[in-house]
């Protein structure tokens, strides 16, 4: 029961700070809809007759997963600061397992990130995205699976990290360039061979890949914008969940262990 008390303290935390915070909740939520509709319109009028899908739909399911992904991967790095401040570092020293802080980080970043996505769905008629109801009810697991596989991918990170300053510049260096090795605004169906070996390593590649096959699903457009199955993307993500969680939470509880 105390563990789950810790999940549910962490979690709770992180979805108060997050609500609690104006400048935060204002741009999780007006960043990606201004660039979703700033880069899909302006793609569509050039290029999307040229290419022959819908740009829109493209660059909204690219941002949908990118926040997904990275939202939660980026929340767990707070670990490094919760391990010096507020009542968080009580829970660091208190006799409470590792794996439940650990855990209860994830699930809060989780709630956080599908927080700042909910009105990305509210603005999908808007934008013009052809989102069908079931395509809807298939978002809630895809969102579920995208957010725990980057708050693994995060806690491996983690263990990288000293402080927040090393935090920023790997997270830098590890994300930019999944931006386009995974696709976000530009189709990736055909690459040079060492880009492709660095594209199929990508985590995020899976993620968006796998929103796009639940938005596109029966349009005319999946072949061309749609790089693998869902069915084959979900197995994908759910192998790297478990090898990054096993790995990340053992080295996490190591060096928690040896402080």
């Amino acid at each position: 029961m105390r563990e789950l008390n810790v999940v549910a303290a962490l979690a709770g935390r992180d979805l108060l700070k997050f609500f609690r915070d104006p400048g935060r909740l204002v741009a999780a939520v007006v960043f990606p809809f201004a660039m979703i509709f700033l880069l899909g319109g302006t793609l569509q009028l050039n290029l999307g007759g040229a290419v022959g899908f819908n740009f829109i739909a493209f660059t909204f399911t690219g941002f949908l997963g990118i926040t997904l992904f990275q939202s939660t991967a980026q929340g767990l790095t707070s670990l490094i600061d919760d391990r010096q401040n507020d009542f968080a570092q009580e829970i660091f020293v208190s006799p409470v397992s590792r794996y439940s802080i650990v855990f209860g980080k994830i699930v809060g970043e989780t709630l956080v990130a599908i927080a700042q996505v909910l009105p990305f769905v509210l603005f999908a008629a808007v934008l013009r995205v052809p989102l069908t109801p079931t395509a809807l009810l298939l978002l809630v697991p895809v969102a579920l699976l995208s957010c725990f596989m980057g708050g693994a991918f995060g806690l491996l990170l983690l263990n990288t990290m000293s402080d927040s300053r090393a935090s920023n510049q790997i997270f830098n260096f590890v994300f930019l360039p999944q931006y386009f090795l995974a696709g976000l605004i530009s189709p990736i169906n055909v690459l040079p061979w060492y880009l492709e070996v660095l594209s199929l390593v990508s985590p995020m590649r899976y993620v968006i890949d796998l929103a796009r096959g639940v938005v596109f699903a029966g349009s005319a457009d999946y072949g061309r914008v749609v790089l693998l199955s869902p069915v084959t993307n979900a197995a994908v993500l759910a192998l790297m969940f478990a090898l990054f969680m096993i790995l990340g939470t053992a080295l996490f509880v190591r060096r928690e262990t040896h402080r």
